[in-house]
């Protein structure tokens, strides 16, 4: 494929022609691409949406949109399924932040639980100009539509994103600290098998809280026992729990990366007859709802999740006024302590 390379300070737009020549097809195939049709091959598909990428290409709806319009609109992106959403208490947490700042305001906002599919509609519908910016929480390495939707409108991303870039802008927790005080807290408890259920390895935020727990073993020249994806869902933290007593581990410490796994984690261990936290202590992260409703009642990394939503909207808000936010704004954790320690 043809590549055209223009200068950073250049004001040319370009033209749905110049994508089409560059990717090596009609002026037609990219019109499908853009207006998320089907009807096109994926290696068509491939070219057109990397000559895009390449050339920074605006549509012009989307260009007279945010040259003399505004939709007043934001897109909410959440790349998750249904049950994801709507069954873990953070995302409620967030969306209740970023509303509560946006009814100050002359913003709506439109909620997109997108897959990562590349004629996506809400692709589609983000680059046609009909919002102005986008918030997008829970991104995950696989989540490749999102480049193309920050190239057309301004990006906040809730976490740290995927591939970091300086012009990113986010607002994130400071998941490795978090996960190091908690793993701290419970060897200064007298615990020394300590294990931990994971999130995703896909995401910053598993990542990071991984890396906290593997920073304060190491801190205390601890070993560790054993490490478990849970996927952040609750049956997702049960079968990682499974997986550890199957190795033959006995922990007498878990560090659990999300209440709702944990909450998983408390079955498993109540059907084997091991006593929390008497025989196995727990720490969650997120201090939801959750954590007050498992028995005993669970001690967890206080994540201030709906200042986060709030902070997202209005670092998005302060851009599309023309203001200059930070890049990065990290909020910090609090260890809340209840029963399970």
């Amino acid at each position: 494929m043809r590549q055209t390379h223009r200068g950073a300070g250049s004001a040319h737009a370009v033209t749905i022609e110049e994508v089409a020549a560059a990717a090596g097809v009609s002026r037609s195939t990219v019109s499908r691409v853009v207006n998320g049709s089907t009807a096109v091959s994926p290696e068509a598909l491939e070219s057109v949406t990397r000559a895009i990428n390449e050339l920074n290409y605006v549509p012009n709806r989307a260009a007279r949109s945010l040259a003399s319009q505004k939709t007043h609109a934001i897109a909410l992106i959440v790349p998750e399924d249904t049950t994801r959403f709507f069954g873990d208490p953070f995302f409620a947490a967030i969306v209740s932040g970023i509303n509560s700042r946006l009814s100050r305001s002359d913003y709506v906002l439109n909620l997109f639980i997108a897959s990562d599919d590349p004629g996506d509609k809400t692709t589609s519908y983000v680059r046609s100009g009909a919002v102005d910016g986008a918030i997008v929480v829970s991104h995950h390495t696989s989540d490749t539509f999102i480049d193309r939707i920050a190239s057309v409108v301004p990006v906040v991303y809730g976490g740290r994103p995927v591939r970091e870039r300086e012009r990113d802008y986010y607002v994130d927790v400071d998941n490795v600290r978090g996960a190091y005080d908690a793993t701290v807290f419970l060897i200064e408890s007298g615990r020394r098998r300590i294990a931990t259920i994971t999130g995703p390895r896909d995401m910053p935020a598993g990542v990071d809280r991984l890396q906290g727990y593997r920073d304060a073993l190491a801190a205390w020249d601890l070993d560790e026992i054993a490490v478990e994806d849970g996927n952040f869902t609750a049956d997702g933290g049960a079968e990682a729990m499974r997986r550890v007593l199957a190795t033959g581990a006995r922990p007498d410490a878990v560090f659990v990366a999300s209440d709702l796994m944990a909450r998983g984690v408390l079955t498993v261990l109540a059907a084997e007859g091991l006593r929390v936290p008497e025989d196995v202590a727990i720490i969650g992260f997120d201090d939801s709802p959750v954590a007050t409703s498992v028995i005993p009642p669970l001690t967890t990394m206080r994540q201030p999740s709906f200042a986060q939503g709030e902070r997202m909207a209005t670092v998005l808000l302060d851009l599309l006024a023309g203001r200059h936010p930070r890049h990065v704004t990290i909020l910090e954790t609090e260890l809340v302590v209840r029963d399970s320690v």
